[in-house]
């Protein structure tokens, strides 16, 4: 190994390898957590979230260094998609444990041999990062200047689960003896664990994977090979929204060039024994996990409600992390999985509302998520609200969307915050105080479309709920849509056959709405969202964020009121909210 103190001109910062290995190059910097799905283009590396402060930045061959990830689990896939085209960052600095982006890694290491280095550091020893032009990452060390000799690191010597009680059924899986995709799985699933600090693995009772998401030929090829390498889930599996709608592709104008991949990525997950539910709000479905059930389930949105709304226990897995639990059954022991680590250690206090609407929780949610970063909050000043499931999604996936915590509580509404005094930590780190003025700042935020007229309504990020389905019904009963205005919902097959049956779809179809089964907004593009196009209106929070990257339209956000009279009238000026 070279000499480090001779090489380099700066500081050598120590921190922690969450995967070890060797890079150098110039910085790019933020102090803002940044989610690679939505948030970076799996294609070229260019940032793609225009609400960060990189926005337009090309992260190929440099080094990234923000606190962490936040937002989706897909941000594995995307990185994975990016190390294997050649656009990825060269290596990555975080402040905090990251999950996600290393999981990317270590599955791009496990199956297909490639690699680059993570290394976490302290937050003072990151902030220095900032007035640092080019940097070296070796091993656990990030060095000020270039070094351009590399030590070797033998993917040979490495062992797995050292650190951790394992069973002889794990060590058996470990050593091959339960075919090789069990194996790949279970050593993706001890490096992981050792990341967290996790000293055992738990048996788990079901999986939802969100890893079914095509973002690219190596989603695709990794779940082929999982296949042919004779995968076989243990656990009952549900799998999450897939890139297209398996049923109605063809009448929708998608190409079978876009089609095949996206919809062969599904069947793939399905061959290997997963169920066809093609959802990202699992917790629709029959199968939703019980209270304190321990549960293995990837999507942000979907991490959060099992944990805060269904009081079920989850770790916010990242894209295939998800499978390699379903393989094996086993997770690491750690996070919320564990009753201690579900305490709040932040409280933020909700005042001034005086009235409210649908709208208000989506944007909420939003907000908070902003201020909690990774943290756990507890909310109070909502115990008079009474929101409803759709609420508590909405205010969920908006959440998930800016914070990299897997959960909430809020005092009186969620099923483990009877009080304050049950759900707060031996150590509250901070109270914060929100306004109905701090709320109306991100909607203006999210308000981006510069001009009235609106082309376009989607709904259903996450998917529609029947009891949205005969609300929107309602909401339109009697009304006249614009014939220039094109209306869509995503929902899951199961709530689509069970709208038909009431009837509800053939009375939103007289309006003109349309329907998208399987698939949901963070995958959909052309020809679905027209060309022509150039202004979106919807009532989701996560939609409006990510919007404007993935699909390249200007995203308007309002209530569902208001998105039944923008596809009505054709336009919709923008008006502030009246909660206060």
């Amino acid at each position: 190994m070279p000499d480090i103190q001779q090489q380099a001109d700066e500081k050598v910062f120590a921190g922690r390898a969450l995967v070890a290995g060797f890079a150098t190059g110039s910085i790019v910097f933020s102090d803002t957590a940044l989610s690679f799905w939505g948030g970076v283009d799996s294609r070229t590396g260019e940032v793609i979230d225009r609400h960060h402060p990189l926005s337009t930045q090309v992260l190929t061959g440099k080094i990234l260094a923000i606190p962490g990830g936040r937002g989706s689990c897909t941000g594995s896939s995307v990185l994975m998609e990016l190390i294997m085209n050649g656009h990825a960052p060269a290596g990555i600095v975080v402040s905090r444990q990251e999950e996600i982006l290393s999981l990317g890694v270590i599955v791009a290491d496990e199956v297909f041999g490639r690699s680059i280095p993570v290394v976490q550091l302290s937050e003072d020893d990151f902030a220095e990062l900032h007035s640092i032009p080019e940097v070296t990452l070796i091993g656990d060390k990030v060095i000020a200047g270039r070094i351009e000799t590399a030590p070797g690191f033998d993917a040979a010597d490495r062992t797995y689960g050292n650190s951790i009680a394992l069973t002889s059924r794990d060590r058996s899986a470990l050593n091959g003896k339960m075919g090789k995709a069990v194996q790949v799985a279970m050593r993706a699933t001890t490096r992981m664990a050792e990341i967290q600090g996790a000293t055992e693995l738990i048996d788990i009772s079901q999986v939802h994977i969100d890893g079914c998401i095509y973002t690219g030929p190596t989603s695709l090829e990794f779940a082929k090979r999982m296949r042919d390498w004779e995968g076989r889930v243990v656990v009952p599996t549900t799998l999450n929204s897939i890139s297209v709608d398996q049923m109605r592709w063809r009448e929708q104008g998608v190409s079978p060039g876009v089609a095949g991949p996206a919809s062969e990525l599904g069947e793939a997950y399905a061959s290997m024994g997963a169920r066809k539910t093609f959802t990202c709000a699992p917790y629709q479905l029959s199968s939703a996990p019980r209270q304190g059930e321990q549960v293995a389930w990837a999507e942000s949105n979907a991490v959060v409600f099992a944990n805060s709304v269904l009081g079920a226990r989850t770790a916010k897995y990242p894209d295939y992390l998800d499978l390699c639990i379903a393989l094996t059954g086993r997770a690491p022991l750690t996070g919320p999985h564990i009753a201690d680590n579900r305490r709040a250690s932040l409280v933020v206090n909700v005042s001034g509302f005086v009235s409210r609407d649908d709208m208000v929780y989506p944007i909420l949610g939003y907000h908070i998520g902003k201020l909690v970063g990774d943290e756990i909050p507890v909310v109070i000043g909502l115990e008079t609200w009474k929101p409803n499931l759709d609420d508590l999604k909405a205010f969920g996936a908006g959440f998930a969307t800016t914070s990299g915590s897997p959960m909430f509580h809020i005092v009186g509404v969620t099923p483990e915050a009877d009080s304050l005094e049950s759900v707060v930590g031996s150590k509250i780190k901070a109270s914060y105080e929100v306004c109905p003025e701090d709320v109306v700042a991100d909607w203006r935020k999210l308000n981006g479309g510069s001009v009235d007229g609106i082309e376009f309504v989607a709904l259903g990020n996450p998917h529609f709920s029947f009891d949205e389905c005969e609300r929107l019904a309602a909401l339109c009963e009697g009304l006249a849509k614009h014939p220039d205005v094109k209306v869509l919902v995503t929902c899951n097959r199961a709530t689509f056959e069970r709208a038909s049956a009431a009837h509800l779809v053939g009375k939103l179809s007289d309006f003109g709405v349309e329907f998208v089964t399987d698939a949901c907004w963070c995958t959909l593009a052309e020809p679905v969202i027209p060309k022509s196009v150039d202004t979106i209106i919807t009532n989701s929070a996560k939609f409006a964020h990510y919007g404007p990257g993935l699909t390249g339209k200007a995203l308007r956000f309002g209530s569902l009121a208001d998105c039944v009279a923008a596809a009505c009238q054709g336009e919709l000026k923008p008006v502030r909210p009246t909660w206060d």
